[in-house]
């Protein structure tokens, strides 16, 4: 792939992730009854978080500072999950848990394909990668004063480090970039969504009491 198609990869990657991140930042602030600076505050720090932590790492100039394009994404995707909001007047908690599971697949992605391009290792890109999808819901998460839903039992991050290694394989295997990225993408999003469903999670501490 040239560097002008991945360059144009890396801009609809991108703001893929950031609408359906835009969504569920929305989708917060519905829960949390916000008004409407809050939702924009609450939809862009969802949407651009774990991609402009990747650029900094990464030393490089922070994606969404040249280029309008996103911020409209933000406005487009909260405006239209607002109008959807007050004609469905109800907030099925999964529709923010399916689009958080989409975001962090795309952006999980993008933050591996940026680090690689960029000289990155494969245990720093996947890393990278795993940063830029969880970090916008974990700002998202903590302003509201939740849980993160990285630190809760089902799997989250573990399933960008799966994503990663799925498009690293194939990279290794010589498939063509375009199978490497749709592999990545069902691995993350799928496996987040059956954990999800079905509870996985990664056990490390026995069940016992709570002790002083």
């Amino acid at each position: 792939m040239n560097e002008n198609n991945m360059n144009e990869w890396f801009h609809w990657i991108d703001l893929a992730g950031v609408g359906v991140f835009a969504v569920s930042g929305t989708l917060m602030a519905f829960k949390k009854q916000m008004d409407g600076f809050g939702v924009i505050v609450l939809a862009s720090v969802t949407a651009i978080g774990g991609g402009t932590l990747r650029d900094m790492i990464l030393d490089l100039p922070v994606f969404w500072v040249r280029d309008p394009s996103f911020f409209y994404v933000i406005l487009l995707a909260a405006l239209c999950t607002i109008i959807w909001l007050r004609i469905s007047h109800r907030f099925p908690l999964r529709y923010l848990l399916v689009a958080d599971a989409f975001g962090l697949a795309f952006f999980n992605l993008m933050g591996l394909q940026k680090a690689l391009a960029y000289g990155a290792s494969p245990f720093v890109a996947i890393a990278l990668g795993t940063m830029t999808g969880v970090f916008g819901g974990l700002i998202r998460d903590v302003i509201c004063r939740e849980v993160p839903l990285v630190l809760k039992s089902e799997l989250y991050a573990t399933t960008c480090i799966a994503g990663g290694a799925i498009y690293l394989l194939g990279q290794w295997l010589s498939l063509p970039d375009l199978y490497c990225m749709l592999a990545a993408v069902l691995t993350t999003l799928l496996s987040r969504l059956f954990a999800m469903k079905w509870h996985w999670h990664l056990p490390v501490f026995d069940n016992h009491p709570n002790s002083d």
